[in-house]
């Protein structure tokens, strides 16, 4: 619509219009003069940007209006033509929206073609039976087909494969349910060379009233978020996965496992030699072979790879080798098997070359592992063309290094552990006895098994202490915790109580002393940190002492297991022995109980650790241990064998300490005794029957010394002390003179004057025997000495 002629600007007078309605005015010439408010609304120009503009400006080629941002705009125009006088002086523009609904191609309608089609996701509309209906450009240019071609076919006639088959498997349930679907499939595409991972959106299309007529899908390939998302996680993964154990082997196994096959097909972890024996190697390589043990591997068909190569192999690596060479350059190699080093490297090592041709491998990274400057060992991740068909890129190298620096972390605490447990064990085991004590009162076998690799060596202990009248001390403790602070207060535990059994204390005030001490040991360390606890407060001890004459074994326990008696018969029990609290208290006194231990039967002692093994509680660990020790074996050595077996057949928590003692009696033929009445003139008597006994033992080497000894014994006894008075003789691997009276008052040795009629006695007794003391008993004492017998 175009009026031609002269333009004609004249003012319309008298007119007057709603504000609200769409209303222009036009002059002669077709411009526009007046411009409402409501035309401003309809038609998106302001009266600035209209007025003075033909009204040609309004309408698109076709000849409908068109609103200010392009689009064409559906409306009623009315044109009424405006007269002055007898002249027409312009026009009269009505403007009229019209609904939508009467229109072929609604404005927002023509939009929503418009995102549809031009949009860079990839969509589809499938019908009820996920057929397609429509898909627009990046859809039919990712999928390869036209929509002509494709369009009333199910979406696994157009595209194949099992992720295809589930994705039309959600359009049917979405079409069936109504409720929207996420996925992210992994699908390779015609003419790709991988498959890609997509974020998929499955999702119903309603009518007004609620019902399904349609299923739209939206899909965009995010496979470069998939794969920084998967990096993330495996690096995330390591930190949870990698380094639950203190023990290397097992901490490189983690590491593969979690590598292989998310990160690559083939993974090894190969350890410089001494970091096995928790030491760091020297912080700079020599240039040249390196030689490696591994420490474990992994790849995705292991059952073929492991009839070739061992997880504990120790290989030699020529410097060609891109493990030799990350090592010496300390830092990361990337490598495709096609390149002139890694060529050179096969020719020079033929068990790779063999690996390299039987798996076909295509790209391998080689990264040191290092802590603290210094090298550890190498990881090396090998990708086959078999299984991945992407080689090694430098994203993957920042990817292996981040994994390898939180392998390097849990190593190097492996390492540490190793090494402290190593100190720890080596200083347990010195302060321990060394294999089977002999003694002449008891026949001994005992195990000292330290806690699993996962955890440190504890404070578990053992003794025999020899004592005076061929008695002995057989002791078993347990200090609280674990490590090199542990093995300390062993140490100086097992001292204090070798210290208070020479001074032959009864077994109950043995542990009163020992509890003393620590109690005042555990005062005087103020000095360490708040809320520690010294290793001894807590510590346990059981401490028996068995009398081969007698035949009697006197034991107490602080906070002890109680022991194990087992028969001539075979059958078992736990002696009903009182338990003390744990040593370093002292809140409750120890109590002793005495056992008569027939010939031909066993004393266990053990700590907790052999009864709580394997999880069991402490009732069946001691039917466990009462079954165990009741089965028949040839010697003492093969029953701890047995015992350890049954009840400690994998790796344990806690330290074990097994001592098993099998008690001899003294017969008459090794004993003599002589009731003294309480005259002088009986010491001449006490010499002759010593000597004769001497003779009928065929020990006349010794008569002139026993007889020296008996004289000044018996002599101090009828001056000092009183009646009764006892002489016995013992005889077993040494000649044991005891002389026991009613006081508690003990002789002194002293160096006696040029002018002192006494004082001398004692002196000629301690340097003619091998060592002499005192005894202290419920109604008395005993003064024993002890000297060596030349045996014919």
């Amino acid at each position: 619509m175009r009026t031609r002629g002269r333009r004609n600007t004249r003012r319309i007078t008298g007119a007057r219009f709603d504000a609200s309605a769409a209303v222009g005015v036009l002059d002669r010439d077709g411009c526009i003069t007046h411009w409402s408010r409501g035309a401003q609304e309809l038609l998106g120009y302001a009266p600035v940007e209209i007025i003075g503009r033909p009204v040609d400006d309004l309408l698109t080629a076709e000849g409908m209006l068109r609103h200010r941002d392009g689009l064409p705009l559906h409306a009623q125009v009315h044109l009424c033509p405006l007269q002055d006088t007898d002249q027409d002086c312009g026009f009269l523009l009505l403007l009229t929206a019209l609904p939508e609904a009467a229109t072929g191609t609604p404005r927002d309608a023509l939009l929503q073609q418009w995102i549809f089609e031009q949009q860079p996701l990839a969509v589809a509309i499938c019908d009820l039976d996920a057929r397609l209906l429509r898909g627009n450009q990046p859809m039919l240019r990712v999928g390869g087909f036209s929509e002509q071609g494709a369009r009333g076919r199910r979406l696994t006639e157009i595209l194949q494969g099992n992720a295809i088959e589930e994705v039309e498997r959600r359009v049917l349930r979405v079409a069936r349910t109504g409720k929207a679907e996420a996925a992210e499939p992994i699908v390779r595409l015609p003419g790709e060379a991988k498959a890609h991972a997509w974020a998929m959106d499955v999702f119903p299309l309603k009518d007004a009233g609620g019902s399904v007529r349609a299923v739209g899908v939206a899909a965009s390939d995010f496979s470069q978020q998939y794969d920084s998302r998967e990096r993330i996680a495996l690096i995330s993964e390591a930190r949870t996965r990698v380094g639950t154990s203190l023990d290397l082997v097992g901490i490189a196994r983690e590491f593969a496992e979690l590598a292989v096959p998310r990160f690559a097909d083939f993974v090894s972890v190969d350890l410089l030699e001494p970091v096995f024996q928790g030491e760091l190697p020297a912080p700079v390589l020599p240039r040249g072979v390196t030689v490696l043990r591994r420490a474990a591997y992994q790849w995705a068909a292991g059952q073929a790879l492991a009839a070739m190569i061992s997880a504990t192999d120790v290989h030699t690596h020529p410097w060609s080798s891109p493990l030799a060479r990350c090592l010496a350059e300390g830092r990361a190699i990337r490598h495709s098997t096609k390149d002139p080093e890694i060529i050179r490297w096969l020719a020079e090592d033929p068990v790779q070359a063999s690996l390299a041709e039987a798996f076909g491998p295509h790209s391998l990274i080689a990264v040191p592992i290092r802590a603290q400057g210094v090298p550890l060992g190498v990881a090396l991740f090998v990708r086959y063309e078999a299984s991945h068909e992407d080689a090694f890129g430098p994203d993957c190298t920042a990817i292996s290094e981040d994994l390898v620096d939180r392998l390097a972390i849990c190593l190097d605490n492996a390492r540490r552990f190793t090494r402290e447990r190593g100190i720890a064990l080596a200083l347990q085991r010195a302060l321990l006895p060394r294999g089977s004590v002999e003694h002449p009162a008891v026949e001994t076998a005992a195990r000292y098994l330290p806690a699993g690799c996962g955890a440190q060596a504890g404070g578990d202990w053992f003794d025999v202490v020899p004592l005076p009248g061929a008695r002995v001390g057989l002791v078993v403790g347990d200090v609280v915790g674990h490590g090199i602070n542990a093995s300390a207060t062993m140490g100086r535990l097992r001292t204090a109580v070798r210290t208070l059994a020479d001074i032959d204390l009864p077994p109950e005030e043995l542990l009163t002393h020992l509890d003393d001490i620590i109690s005042h040991t555990a005062g005087e360390q103020g000095g360490e940190p708040a809320g520690d606890i010294p290793g001894d407060i807590g510590a346990t001890c059981l401490y028996a002492v068995y009398d081969p004459v007698s035949g009697t074994c006197s034991l107490a326990r602080a906070g002890h297991p109680a022991p194990v008696l087992i028969h001539p018969d075979g059958t078992s029990s736990v002696i009903d022995l009182p338990c003390g609290p744990p040593l370093g208290l002292g809140s409750l006194p120890f109590e002793s109980a005495d056992v008569i231990v027939p010939e031909g039967g066993l004393l266990a002692l053990f700590t907790d650790g052999l009864l709580t093994s394997g999880d069991r509680d402490v009732d069946e660990g001691f039917s466990d241990l009462c079954s165990a020790l009741g089965r028949p074996a040839t010697t003492l050595e093969a029953l701890c064998d047995t015992v350890l077996d049954t009840l400690c057949p994998e790796p344990h928590a806690d330290d074990v300490t097994l001592l098993l003692a099998r008690p001899r009696v003294f017969g008459e033929d090794r004993l003599a005794s002589w009731d003294l009445p309480g005259n002088p003139a009986v010491v001449a008597d006490a010499r002759r029957l010593a000597a004769e006994q001497i003779a009928l033992w065929g020990l006349a080497e010794a008569a002139f010394v026993t007889q020296l000894v008996v004289s000044e014994l018996v002599t101090n006894a009828m001056r000092h002390a009183g009646g009764p008075i006892r002489l016995r003789l013992i005889k077993g691997e040494t000649l044991i003179c005891e002389v026991s009276d009613g006081s508690s008052v003990s002789p002194h040795l002293r160096r006696a004057r040029v002018f002192d009629e006494g004082g001398r006695g004692l002196f000629m007794v301690a340097q003619f025997t091998q060592r002499w003391g005192t005894r202290y008993t419920r109604t008395g004492k005993t003064i024993w000495a002890e000297q060596v017998l030349h045996m014919p």
